[in-house]
């Protein structure tokens, strides 16, 4: 036992730092992308913005920048699009596609407020239409106080989930209120707009809107279905409710008909809802005959070396080593960011060759197909094919999806071949919409009429693409 040296050879892989760059670049989405990039401007002085923002990329190699094309297929997107006033998102009639967002900054007259009053009352919220109703109403503020505490206890969507009892030891005991004075509170806030508001169920938000209504014979016959019979309309047991309302099939169509208007949800309007805003990487046109892929320059972001450092590290050469680092890092940044979306573009120009069939018919013409097909055939790691197809989206003239909806499990047909589980879905959408309400299709019937056009799909597997598209069961879908 004692110390020796050793020598040994062994060979083994390293990712260096621009590789592993390069790999975070491509995984991650549009929107993180752009924060990246923000961090790096903040942190390396070398790195700028394109203020000339011309939609091609900086080649890093150059102390002063001169825009080159990143690829021909760029220079032909940026030669198509003409950066001038901003237009609304999307393809318009001729078919081309827009960058702003629909209805955004577009031209509109000075004095139109539409847009302004939809903000301000996408602005409010239910605690406060309801206290505005408040304040106007000729309550003591003693009771006043009171129903405005029922207010605080409502959730987003109108609902007191909290029983009365639960509710009066919160209030202050030397006010000495009782469950009288709260069940007469939120006879006031019932009497509120939304109709529906303070309701303790569901049942007892429908009877509220039903009662809000005037008095006729569907709204009455839809009132006693609701306060009585709720359970036998959810389950779509239509022959007993006639028989225990006395009514005939147009009367129960009718009141079954009025329920259906109804908001089970009155206070969801009121609050507020995340938006979620993409951006498409990539957009595909059909340019003579053959659908093609170009990059978005809005989706782009434009850097370039900074000039006026670039100039002073040339000048001071050997005594800036930080400097000389950052203008390194400078460097990988806008080339690994050139490859990221070069390496894009090449796999979006694969899937929409594959799936042309989509683009011209629909989703009832998708194929099926793997990462491994895009992958061999443009000799990438299948683990790069999926990191690329991970949050970058396409806009088509059939709407923006996600890259990887196009790739899916496939379903064997008669002949040999497959099917898309996409296609399917939609032969299944087709189905449903088709059918006779009186007598909708069960799911062994879908898979029996799959089955006569070549389709072998199982019946589980049909509820489990029917749960999917969010088609309800066949006893919820029929009607009178």
């Amino acid at each position: 036992m004692k110390p020796t040296l050793q020598l040994k050879l062994s060979q083994h892989l390293t990712l260096t730092p621009q590789l592993q760059q390069s790999i975070k670049l491509l995984q991650l989405s549009t929107l993180e992308l752009g924060q990246e990039i923000e961090r790096f401007l903040l942190e390396n002085p070398m790195l700028e913005r394109d203020e000339a923002d011309n939609g091609d990329f900086v080649p890093a190699s150059a102390a002063t920048p001169v825009p080159t094309n990143s690829s021909e297929t760029t220079a032909t997107a940026t030669d198509e699009q003409p950066r001038s006033e901003p237009e609304p998102a999307g393809f318009d009639e001729a078919g081309e596609w827009s960058s702003a967002a629909n209805g955004g900054s577009g031209s509109r007259d000075d004095d139109d407020d539409t847009d302004f009053q939809e903000f301000q009352a996408a602005g409010t919220s239910l605690r406060d239409h309801l206290d505005q109703q408040v304040a106007l109403s000729p309550l003591s503020d003693r009771d006043r106080a009171l129903v405005r505490f029922i207010i605080e206890a409502l959730d987003d969507d109108g609902y007191l989930n909290q029983s009365l009892e639960e509710l009066l030891p919160l209030l202050p005991p030397e006010l000495e209120f009782d469950l009288d004075d709260l069940s007469i509170a939120l006879h006031h806030v019932q009497s509120l707009e939304p109709a529906g508001v303070g309701a303790r169920s569901p049942q007892e938000c429908l009877g509220l809107q039903l009662r809000a209504m005037p008095s006729d014979p569907t709204r009455d016959l839809a009132l006693r279905v609701v306060e009585e019979h709720l359970e036998l309309l959810a389950e779509r047991n239509f022959a007993r409710l006639k028989r225990l309302l006395g009514c005939d099939d147009e009367q129960l169509r009718s009141a079954h008909a009025l329920i259906c208007r109804l908001d089970p949800h009155p206070g969801s309007q009121y609050s507020a809802q995340e938006t979620r805003y993409v951006l498409p990487d990539v957009v595909v046109r059909k340019l003579r005959g053959r659908w093609t892929v170009s990059l978005n320059p809005e989706a782009m972001p434009k850097l370039r070396i900074n000039a006026l450092y670039a100039s002073i590290l040339q000048q001071n050469r050997g005594s800036g080593g930080a400097l000389t680092s950052q203008l390194q890092e400078a460097r990988w940044l806008i080339k690994n960011v050139q490859q990221r979306f070069d390496t894009i573009l090449r796999v979006s120009q694969a899937i929409v060759d594959q799936q042309r069939q989509f683009f011209d018919y629909g989703e009832v013409a998708m194929r099926p197909l793997t990462l491994r097909e895009i992958a061999d055939q443009l000799d990438l790691h299948e683990s790069t094919v999926s990191r690329v197809t991970t949050q970058k989206f396409m806009a088509t003239p059939r709407g923006v999806f996600e890259l990887k909806y196009f790739f899916g499990s496939h379903v064997a047909t008669d002949t040999g071949g497959a099917a898309s589980s996409t296609a399917i879905r939609a032969l299944i959408r087709q189905l449903v919409d088709a059918e006779d309400r009186k007598k909708p299709l069960s799911d062994a019937k879908i898979a029996e009429l799959l089955g006569q056009q070549g389709i072998v799909v199982a019946r589980r597997t049909i509820a489990k693409y029917r749960e999917s598209l969010n088609i309800p069961p066949v006893s919820l879908r029929k009607t009178i």
